[in-house]
């Protein structure tokens, strides 16, 4: 039975503020690893501010743990500075795993919090698309390509979401798109699969459609798992609640790089 686990949102960072980021991504790690995933994604906002220092703080967590996660550019993220760090070519890459085909995207965007993929992307992930079509398929991009009720983050999606779908759609291998940025575990269909996004590994989006705040909710992530043939998903717990932190809305204008 081939398994993905399905992280998002460290927010690895250093100084003062490192401490909890840190081992709460440390433990759902760990968590992860307990269940033998065939590959592990961390669905961007890898760190929180896009430093040098940041990124090499997350690879001495990383490093520990094998193989190395594949790692997708959120809106936190500097996209040079990453692949920079991971010695990576590209912030967008195919993986070819035997279980699963994963398409990482970028949909950072320079000073601003939602996401953008563009023409060019959507015509590489087109193309990506049709290299394996008898393989499972996962596309992995930050930014949600839909509005899932929550008024503060869906002002910052993936503004070329319906180009999305109208890819995703033309290919009926891919069992699911990956996202992050919300912090809080979501499916709902989309383009004939399901969007999954992932709940943050350090804390958690308040659930009222009116609200904007971190809560007390448990950090954790997805685990996919195919099943006879089919592909289910599990939300796993990893930790305690965090201590929450700014409201979002009055957190917004931290997300701009």
């Amino acid at each position: 039975m081939a398994s993905i686990a399905h992280l998002s949102d460290p927010h690895v960072t250093t100084g003062p503020l490192a401490a909890e980021p840190t081992a709460r991504l440390r433990a759902a790690l760990d968590r992860a690893r307990a269940l033998d995933p065939a590959l592990v994604v961390i669905t961007g906002d890898l760190v929180e501010h896009g430093r040098a220092e940041e990124y090499a703080a997350l690879r001495e967590i990383l490093d520990g743990f094998a193989p190395l996660p594949h790692l997708v550019a959120g809106n936190h993220d500097d996209p040079a500075a990453l692949a920079a760090a991971f010695g990576m070519d590209a912030t967008r890459y195919v993986a070819d795993h035997p279980a699963a085909t994963l398409v990482v995207l970028d949909s950072t965007v320079p000073g601003a919090p939602g996401g953008l993929l563009g023409d060019e992307q959507l015509a590489w992930l087109d193309a990506a698309l049709t290299r394996r079509p008898g393989r499972p398929a996962f596309v992995a991009v930050h930014h949600p390509p839909i509005a899932v009720g929550l008024p503060v983050l869906d002002g910052m999606r993936l503004a070329d979401g319906p180009a999305l779908a109208e890819v995703v759609a033309r290919h009926p291998q891919v069992a699911r798109v990956l996202c992050g940025h919300v912090h809080r575990a979501i499916t709902a269909p989309f383009a004939g699969t399901t969007l999954a996004v992932a709940p943050s590994t350090f804390r958690q989006s308040e659930l009222p459609r009116r609200g904007g705040r971190y809560v007390a909710e448990p950090a954790g992530f997805l685990l996919h798992d195919e099943v006879e043939g089919a592909w289910i998903t599990h939300t796993v717990t990893a930790g305690e609640p965090a201590r929450t932190g700014l409201p979002r809305s009055a957190g917004a204008a931290k997300m701009v790089r």
